[in-house]
């Protein structure tokens, strides 16, 4: 069965109603997209596992613990892919970006997903906190400014994006760069536009 967008939206929205996850699910899909492009890989693919990669975590939050294994986020996720016939290698992917899962991230997809999963939050974050709420005034500085400062947008695990950056053989700013310029070209899709400036 084809791996499409329309597909990967329509899972995601199944499973997902929250609207910050529907945001990030849509940041880690344009990032994804932009390191399909920079690798030269297949940008329809690596969007759709950025969209889904998390699909199941509304239902699902649990990451490890004293519920059944195929009730924790990722697991319940892979089980419900596989039920609906998507490819293996999909469903191997989304489980890589749990560490817990135990799938070695051995392709550059899998590698990228792990990088950009917690920086899309964070660069967010970064918006946030900015009177005009606009990711277009948002600079790689201002991100690395923030990094140093551990209690803000504490829940992004930065030693996580570094390691998944390091293992794309990627400098840090550079990866910020990519990712923050694919979230300014996404921008109105995420609400990081100047809107929420005025509400």
């Amino acid at each position: 069965m084809e791996t499409t967008r329309e597909r990967a939206w329509e899972l995601l929205n199944k499973y997902t109603q929250s609207p910050n996850l529907i945001k990030h699910a849509l940041a880690v899909e344009g990032a994804m997209r932009a390191y399909a492009r920079h690798f030269g890989e297949d940008e329809e693919r690596w969007g759709a596992v950025g969209l889904i990669h998390d699909f199941d975590y509304e239902q699902h939050p649990t990451m490890g613990g004293d519920l059944p294994q195929n009730e924790w986020h990722t697991f319940a996720g892979a089980e419900i892919l596989r039920e609906e016939g998507w490819p293996e290698e999909i469903v191997r992917d989304v489980l890589s970006h749990a560490d817990y899962a135990g799938v070695p991230r051995e392709t550059k997809l899998q590698k990228a997903l792990y990088a950009v999963d917690e920086l899309t939050g964070l660069i967010i974050a970064v918006a946030l906190v900015r009177p005009s709420k606009n990711i277009q005034d948002v600079k790689v500085s201002s991100v690395r400014k923030k990094w140093k400062d551990k209690s803000f947008a504490a829940g992004a695990n930065r030693q996580d994006i570094e390691e998944g950056t390091a293992a794309l053989g990627i400098e840090l700013s550079e990866h910020i760069a990519i990712v923050l310029d694919a979230l300014k070209s996404i921008a109105s899709d995420l609400e990081m536009d100047g809107r929420l400036a005025h509400d």
